[in-house]
């Protein structure tokens, strides 16, 4: 039995150190360590031995099984080891190769404009106010000295939501709930989204984005209007922009006055773009109408004061060339990468 056991022995180690993967050493294991396998067999014939002889063979048999458990330990390690070290060396990175661009993101074009028109005006001295925009008809129209009869009040250019909520028209209600709450002196630019019965088209929409502002104290002229709006058209449009004034109506302005800018495209020569003006149209602005102040309880006698608005989506348009107001609402991010 003593030849049986080391035979076996030497077969069982030669198996387990020429196994290539760990599917042919559990073979091995199987083979000569498993229920069935010949060694186990000795390990139950032990019984048939004198007393004499059992001890000596169950330790003979017992070391030879540590000895195999043990090389099928070491081997094993081996085998995970150089199977681990394949799987690094097929998923090495080529360090020479390229990396991927990680895209950023950033501001919408009309977010960007917006921002930059509000810090021309907070370097100016005004500060930023906001307001609902559903809105009280008297806030939209009333309070602005804007008739029942007006044409900006009827129901196919307006968004009614009952006989007196909407969706603000302008963001001059803002106007009238700072003045109710506070006195002069007052600088205020009021920014958001406002709403029109408009059908889509390349320059309306029935969404878009408004900025207004106004300044009130005792004193305020015609001239720190001008001064105020061609000061923020050269900083939106650079230095060697013409600003003009042209007369107007507004019915909670008096006097009125439309903005222009010499053409960015022809320098006022005269082009597509400015219909051969050489002037493109940027605002509407004027004196508060003293109306407006008396609806909020300050004395036009004593105060007076300028107001402005204008839209976002027109002044990046003009800035920039954009000749369709859908592209900002579309998400297209061939067109909003650009900027």
């Amino acid at each position: 039995m003593e030849e049986q056991v080391n035979q076996i022995e030497q077969q069982a180690l030669k198996a387990i150190s020429s196994a290539a993967d760990l599917h042919q050493l559990e073979d091995a294991r199987v083979k000569y360590l498993g229920k069935k396998s010949e060694f186990t067999g000795l390990l139950r014939s032990l019984g048939s031995l004198s007393p004499e002889k059992r001890p000596v063979m169950g330790a003979l048999i017992n070391k030879t099984k540590q000895k195999l458990q043990h090389a099928l330990v070491n081997r094993k390690t081996v085998l995970m080891n150089a199977d681990q070290q394949q799987k690094i060396e097929a998923a090495k990175l080529d360090v020479s190769l390229p990396g991927k661009g990680v895209k950023l993101g950033r501001l919408h074009p009309l977010t960007q404009t917006m921002h930059e028109a509000k810090q021309i005006f907070i370097r100016l001295g005004y500060e930023v106010a906001e307001g609902p925009e559903i809105e009280l008809d008297y806030y939209n129209f009333d309070g602005l000295n804007i008739p029942p009869h007006h044409a900006s009040r009827d129901a196919f250019s307006t968004l009614f939501i009952d006989e007196h909520l909407l969706l603000r028209t302008h963001t001059s209600p803002v106007q009238v709930r700072v003045m109710e709450k506070r006195k002069p002196p007052l600088a205020i630019v009021a920014p958001g989204r406002v709403y029109r019965r408009d059908t889509p088209d390349a320059s309306h929409s029935p969404v878009f984005q408004q900025l207004e502002g106004f300044l009130v104290d005792e004193g305020i002229t015609f001239g720190d209007l001008k001064g105020t709006l061609t000061e923020f058209t050269q900083q939106m449009f650079g230095r060697d922009r013409k600003v003009r004034f042209r007369p107007s109506f507004f019915p909670f302005t008096e006097p009125s006055a439309e903005v222009d800018v010499s053409c960015m495209l022809c320098n006022g020569k005269g082009c597509r773009l400015c219909k051969g003006s050489g002037w493109i149209e940027i605002l509407g602005s004027g004196m508060i109408d003293p109306n407006v102040f008396k609806a909020v309880g300050y004395d036009p006698e004593k105060y007076s004061g300028f107001a402005f608005g204008m839209g976002i989506e027109r002044i990046h348009m003009l800035k920039f060339g954009v000749d369709n107001i859908r592209l900002y609402y579309e998400d297209d991010l061939r067109f909003l990468e650009q900027f």
